[in-house]
């Protein structure tokens, strides 16, 4: 099985034990997340089978896109509501008061990755050091926040660019309100291009569902098509460059990547260097 699985993961299982589930219910031996969610979380959590792996990097989408639950007047050791609360506060804080606050994170910020994270340095996980009691100093990175609402007084919609910790969106949220916020929930309902409406559950994979499935040449459209001939196919499968010449590419750019089909078949991806398409990965079911 070779397709990208649009998986709407439960709250309390891992991200790496809902690829597993669903690995044993499909009877295949070869799969992985595009991106993390906590136990805590639910939603879009896109899963490749079998020589789809192969193309994870190509994928040309990762902004994401959440609900958050925002609980106010609470500081948690893991900036979540599953952490040990550090302090609770009087909240005073009125919604037009927090919409404004919300100005501050739009756009392009710098955001420090919380301890409570799957994040190495030094070869560890920031949260195994931080079971340990372990803090480092961890270096600021930048994020963007494209679009950031509050739906009601408890949640916030984000949509946002990959690697953005949405948890320590909220505790910076609620320190520039002065009275402390952490994360109450987290839905995830758009990752790599799909919204949470093409998912499916682990129940509905059980039972059967096929709905959830994408194959793999859809989630890489954004790359243009170019059809080759039965002897180009040989070619390219075999791991040859392919002449540009010899090509129906209207404008051919150095570096562009394209998916390349023989008798509508997908290949694989090619890319453009010299004069030449050059194979940058090739479908291995």
């Amino acid at each position: 099985m070779t397709s990208l699985l649009l998986l709407d993961k439960p709250e309390g299982l891992t991200s790496f034990s809902a690829v597993a589930r669903a690995r044993r219910v499909l009877g295949i031996k070869k799969a992985g997340h595009t991106g993390t969610l906590d136990p805590m979380a639910t939603g879009v959590l896109p899963i490749l089978l079998g020589g789809a792996t192969r193309f994870a990097e190509f994928l040309p989408s990762h902004d994401k896109a959440y609900v958050a639950g925002l609980r106010l007047g609470i500081v948690t050791d893991t900036l979540d509501i599953t952490g040990t609360v550090l302090e609770e506060r009087q909240v005073n804080v009125t919604r037009s008061e927090i919409e404004a606050a919300l100005g501050q994170f739009r756009g392009k910020i710098l955001q420090v990755p919380p301890m409570y994270s799957a994040k190495s340095q030094g070869g560890e996980r920031l949260y195994a050091l931080a079971r340990r009691g372990i803090e480092v100093e961890r270096e600021a990175r930048a994020v963007e926040i494209y679009r950031l609402e509050l739906v009601d007084d408890e949640n916030i919609y984000v949509e946002c660019s990959a690697g953005t910790y949405i948890r320590s969106l909220i505790d910076d949220l609620g320190r520039a309100l002065g009275c402390g916020a952490c994360m109450s929930s987290l839905r995830r309902v758009k990752a790599n291009g799909y919204g949470i409406e093409r998912c499916v559950t682990l129940e509905q994979l059980e039972q059967g569902d096929t709905s959830g499935f994408v194959p793999i040449d859809e989630a890489l459209a954004a790359y243009p098509a170019v059809e080759v001939t039965p002897a180009q196919t040989v070619r390219f499968r075999n791991g040859g460059a392919l002449d540009l010449a010899r090509l129906q590419i209207k404008i051919p750019t150095e570096g562009a990547l394209h998916r390349v089909y023989g008798n509508n078949v997908f290949l694989g991806l090619g890319r453009i260097q010299s004069e030449e398409l050059a194979v940058a990965r090739l479908l291995i079911p």
